[in-house]
């Protein structure tokens, strides 16, 4: 199944470069967000799709040499259950998505395009990041979950590290753009939550995809009927590149992990993501890493990571 810690390695690397190359294409093309966030969608709806049916067709041809293995024989159901494999990865697919985690999915990818027109690769991951965790660990406190000393102190230290991330200074956002991070931050928070009701992460992710995808296509229509439309063939690379690469890809290497590692590890692996964007930022698009994002990335990351450690089973 190969090696667990080296398939998380891979995925936390793919989740950054999704920050990297969205802020690659945005501030270094001139391509539009919203046209970003659908190819983005559109790409990894397509490779998240190719990969159940990959998945469903070699289960099935291993299925299959068992049947012969036993009978000795091959014949026409066997080609039946081949051709079949295609038709039944797309409806499980569709049984899998539902409307709640199209939306959620579409809310973030839209928020999280247009909120990097104006934020480094490092805070914006960072604002992503925490109001991810915040959003699930408030939900779970509504739910009845309840906090000791030390993982309040945590809850708190992260708050406040994400506030003095906004406050003013070289590596502070817009606060448009950072309201725009945060409720990317929110949407995902409840994506996460509602996928974790899934047995088929891969299924529901393929179907969400697709789905949200379609909730773009209003979007692009608008922005074609009033000639707001920009095109830039290095800005679709990105797009792509994010779509497969660091979503589609991504997703399918983080879903193979996870049922070889601990529910904590998962958790607090994902305090890697921001600081790997910011050094993914500071190396490939010259960005600066300020004192005001490490004290913030310190008490965020570090906060979070109380939480996750002091939680009682």
């Amino acid at each position: 199944m190969g090696n667990p810690y080296g398939l998380v390695c891979i995925a936390m690397l793919a989740f950054a470069a999704n920050s990297l190359l969205c802020r690659m294409a945005l501030a270094n093309t001139d391509i539009d967000p919203g046209l970003f966030t659908t190819i983005r969608l559109a790409s990894g709806a397509l490779c998240l799709t190719l990969l159940v049916a990959f998945t469903a067709r070699r289960s099935l041809l291993a299925s299959n040499k068992s049947e012969q293995s036993a009978s000795g024989t091959e014949g026409a159901t066997a080609n039946i259950k081949s051709a079949a494999a295609g038709t039944s990865a797309i409806a499980a697919i569709k049984q899998q998505a539902s409307i709640a985690g199209a939306l959620s999915l579409f809310v973030y990818a839209i928020a999280f395009s247009y909120a990097y027109i104006s934020m480094s690769t490092g805070t914006g991951a960072l604002l992503l990041f925490g109001a991810v965790q915040l959003t699930m660990i408030s939900v779970g406190l509504l739910k009845g979950e309840r906090f000791a000393a030390f993982q309040w102190l945590g809850f708190l230290l992260a708050f406040a590290g994400l506030v003095i991330l906004l406050l003013p200074g070289a590596s502070a956002p817009p606060l448009f753009s950072a309201l725009l991070m945060v409720s990317a931050g929110i949407a995902w928070g409840f994506y996460s939550l509602l996928g974790k009701k899934s047995n088929a992460p891969l299924l529901l992710s393929a179907g969400n995809f697709l789905y949200a995808t379609l909730l773009t296509l209003p979007l692009v229509m608008w922005l074609w009927v009033t000639s707001t439309w920009q095109w830039s063939n290095e800005g679709v690379f990105y797009a792509l590149a994010s779509g497969i690469v660091a979503s589609g890809c991504g997703y399918a290497i983080w879903y193979k992990a996870l049922p070889l590692i601990q529910s904590t590890t998962a958790a607090t692996v994902q305090l890697s993501v921001p600081v790997i964007a910011t050094l993914m930022g500071w190396a490939f698009l010259a960005e600066a890493i300020s004192l005001q994002i490490m004290i913030a990335s310190l008490m965020t990351l570090g906060g979070i990571w109380l939480v996750i450690k002091m939680r009682k089973a």
